[in-house]
């Protein structure tokens, strides 16, 4: 009856999950996180700077981190999940969530991804589209897109809300393309994640993938790459494979945890940047970004308990 879905690296912020850290349970994984790592990354994110907690080496571990502790709250609560999804880099944490990968796993693959993703030479850029269809960025994106300047719808967040990702040149002609007919956002990330230009670190991340044995999941896992329900192993590791430079199909994601039925979806991390999306589409969804959730989803499963 509880569909988790855990927030990527875009909901990052210095403080993040700071009332989490006052439980027992959740300052517990976050001072384990810092063990495994053996670097005091809870500090880092408690205080910053900035500049250094949003270097993508570090940004995707500081979110990973803050979402398993909020998992970790929901678990402390008997809260088990009967679906999870994870958006961008948030997919690890529900591949752990799901029991396929354990912490140690899913930090060391986390790590291995961002190093890779931040090492890439070609750099490129994302941009935020609103309130314009797939069908029609996708024709300007297939407009202004040059052999060597690649551009690709990277995200599909929703309906009416695309994220591009590509070449700079490439972004800056779709810009002027759009002209104004909708909002275009310029996104504040290191490079164009999601897209081809992730392609230079694809091999080494097929071969760092390969060295983890996946276990099946304890319940269904969405990987972004398909958007569907996944339960294979097999399937899964290759669709982790497929996640470095393949688009993130939140929308059809969306589509399928509101077809299952579960009565409560849940955004497990210190962020509303899913809930929101999720209720613009018209689904209802609790955030952790509230420290009463925990306690009210409690109270939930106790009802349909009883």
């Amino acid at each position: 009856m509880f569909a988790l879905a855990f927030p990527g690296q875009g909901t990052l912020r210095v403080g993040m999950g700071a009332w989490m850290r006052r439980r027992d349970v959740a300052r517990a994984v976050l001072d384990r996180v810092d063990e495994i790592l053996q670097r005091p990354l809870s500090d880092l994110v408690t205080t910053g700077p900035a500049d250094r907690l949003v270097d993508t080496r570090n940004a995707q571990l500081a979110v990973t981190a803050c979402n398993l502790a909020a998992l970790e709250l929901l678990r402390d609560e008997g809260i088990r999940p009967t679906v999870v999804a994870g958006h961008s880099v948030g997919e690890f944490s529900a591949l752990f969530a799901a029991g396929v990968l354990s912490l140690e796993d899913t930090l060391a693959l986390v790590r291995r991804r961002s190093d890779l993703m931040a090492a890439v030479s070609r750099v490129g850029g994302m941009a935020s589209v609103m309130k314009l269809d797939l069908a029609k960025v996708e024709r300007l994106v297939g407009s202004v897109t040059d052999e060597g300047e690649p551009l690709v719808v990277g995200i599909e967040n929703g309906r009416g809300h695309t994220v591009v990702s590509g070449s700079a040149r490439a972004l800056e002609r779709f810009v002027d393309a759009v002209d104004g007919r909708a909002p275009v956002t310029r996104l504040a990330v290191s490079n164009a994640f999601h897209s081809p230009l992730m392609d230079e670190a694809q091999q080494q991340w097929r071969e760092e993938v390969g060295r983890y044995t996946f276990a099946a999941p304890d319940v269904p896992v969405i990987p972004n790459v398909r958007g569907t329900e996944v339960t294979d192993p097999v399937d899964l590791h290759q669709c982790v494979i497929d996640q470095l430079t393949g688009r993130v199909r939140w929308t059809e994601t969306l589509d399928t945890l509101g077809a299952r039925g579960e009565r409560t979806q849940v955004e497990v991390g210190d962020s509303k940047a899913l809930t929101k999306i999720a209720r613009a589409q018209g689904h209802t969804w609790f955030t952790m970004s509230d420290p009463a959730t925990p306690a009210r989803l409690a109270r939930v499963a106790e009802q349909v308990a009883s």
